[in-house]
């Protein structure tokens, strides 16, 4: 009433006053409302990304259930011999440790760029074995720039797996061995294929052969890596089943520790006999008497009359002897990847008994892997065929030759190849010769072949490319015809506006003069 109100205004406004107080606190809860539900709104929606991003990822394949099972006693006679390296069956360049297990390569003078190989003397013909391996060392030597683009890469290698006897001792490039490597390729005569994962140094690696013919892995090589698989079992080549196997390796530029047993250095998730304790009837030894004297033989023949035909038929009865020789240094730089511009063919020689090396290398070119060689030779238990030529038809070099040996127990002995020779290396020299002519054949004709394709395919390309040429001469002259015809058009719409009058495109004026006539 002090506002000058009615009481019947009074009342109403009285009565609106709820109604706003209580509009004014339905509003805040109503907000407050929204924002605790936002929060939950957006939390459902990250879920649901996630969700959907997750489901949009590619599951990881299931691994395999494990097949292998833990190895049946067996009360058989086991092997009486140690599992080692005959220094036969390995190449010039490994050194083995006296106590340790342990093999290293030679890496001075040009060496370090050279493969190094050894094959165990143990074969497996049946049953379940395996072997280990352990890098501990891997050797950086200052690098000489010419050999970078020239030498395979990494650096450091290693190779592991099985071989036949008197195979290669470079596993995994002929037919008589497998073997996996340190990317985890797994390699059979220079094919290859990345089963498994890698390994490196301080990684215990084990290889399982599994022979047992009762097993649903029969025929197949595994790798593990500390106890743990990293390769499904893959099978063996048909060229290799049914044959005895022998741990091989094939290594540079690192130290590795072998163990063929009795006591794993890692478990495996089963049980398995090491090759150190295979059963008399699964396995095959091969024995070298150590009384047994080595020679060394210098052959004594003149130039080019059958020389190195004669060594290839004596090396071929006689696998266990060495040829030292430059053209042995080739084929070994050859099975060791390293570039050679003028190849490795016979043409690509001057002399087989002193052939340039010719790599770009100095520390292969200058001979610094011959020098290594002679001073080695005399301290390894092997025999040996010196092949040299001109020094063992002279008198001064048959004696300089010899005096390098003269602290080794070696027995030298002189070969005189002359005179009219016998029938079966007649024989053998006219296929020799036979196998070169149709070598040299075959290349002359892949070559024209090759040429032939090439000529083909730049036929081929010149044609496309003039093809080319016409059709953006044709987009060419058709745009400058539109230009030419756009400035005419131009031209005449000023002439017609100097005049005062509308252009007028062709296509009326002639239908104008259509309708006028």
């Amino acid at each position: 009433s002090s506002l000058g109100l009615s009481s019947a205004q009074h009342n109403r406004a009285a009565d609106r006053l709820p109604r706003l107080v209580s509009n004014n606190m339905a509003e805040p809860a109503a907000k407050k409302a929204k924002i605790e539900e936002a929060p939950k709104a957006e939390a459902v929606e990250e879920t649901e990304a996630k969700d959907a991003e997750m489901a949009e990822q590619p599951k990881e394949p299931e691994v395999p259930e494990e097949k292998e099972e833990d190895a049946k006693p067996d009360k058989s006679q086991k092997i009486k011999e140690t599992v080692a390296f005959n220094t036969q069956d390995t190449t010039m360049n490994v050194m083995e440790s006296a106590y340790g297990n342990i093999l290293m390569p030679l890496t001075d003078g040009g060496m370090q760029f050279l493969l190094a190989g050894a094959r165990a003397n143990t074969g497996l013909k049946s049953g379940r074995y395996s072997f280990e391996l352990k890098v501990m060392e891997l050797m950086n030597h200052a690098e000489d720039p010419a050999a970078r683009n020239r030498t395979p890469m990494p650096r450091s290698q290693l190779r592991v797996g099985f071989a036949t006897e008197g195979s290669s001792l470079f596993i995994g490039d002929t037919e008589d061995s497998v073997c996996f490597d340190t990317e985890g390729n797994f390699l059979h005569n220079k094919t290859k294929t990345t089963p498994s994962k890698s390994f490196g140094p301080d990684e215990v690696v084990t290889v399982l052969l599994n022979l047992d013919k009762s097993s649903p892995n029969a025929d197949t090589i595994s790798l593990f890596k500390n106890g743990e698989r990293i390769c499904q079992p893959q099978e063996l080549p048909d060229s290799l089943k049914g044959k005895t196997l022998y741990p091989a390796l094939t290594f540079k530029n690192l130290t590795v520790h072998y163990n063929f047993g009795n006591t794993p250095m890692k478990s495996l998730p089963f049980t398995c006999r090491m090759l150190g304790e295979a059963s008399a009837k699964d396995a095959s030894v091969l024995t070298i008497s150590k009384d047994a004297a080595k020679e060394v033989i210098f052959p004594v023949c003149l130039p080019d009359e059958g020389t190195f035909d004669w060594l290839d038929m004596f090396l071929e009865k006689n696998p266990h002897y060495t040829e030292l020789s430059d053209r042995a240094i080739l084929a070994w730089a050859e099975k060791s990847g390293i570039n050679r511009p003028k190849g490795y063919g016979p043409a690509s020689r001057s002399s087989n008994d002193k052939p340039e090396m010719g790599f770009g290398i100095n520390l292969i070119d200058d001979q610094s892997i011959r020098r290594v060689l002679q001073a080695v030779a005399p301290l390894q238990q092997r025999s040996y065929v010196v092949m040299e030529v001109k020094s063992n038809l002279l008198a001064e070099g048959r004696t300089e030759l010899v005096s390098r040996w003269s602290t080794s127990t070696h027995k030298k002995v002189a070969t005189v190849i002359m005179g009219d020779p016998p029938a079966a290396f007649k024989k053998k020299s006219q296929e020799f010769t036979l196998a070169a002519k149709q070598k040299a054949s075959d290349d002359e004709f892949k070559a024209k072949l090759e040429e032939a394709r090439r000529r083909k395919a730049l036929e081929k390309k010149q044609k496309q490319l003039e093809k080319e040429k016409q059709k953006a001469l044709k987009v060419q002259k058709k745009q400058m015809q539109q230009m030419k015809k756009n400035m005419e058009i131009e031209k005449k719409k000023r002439e017609a506006a100097a005049k005062g009058e509308e252009y007028k495109p062709e296509e009326e004026e002639e239908e104008k003069k259509e309708e006028e006539d």
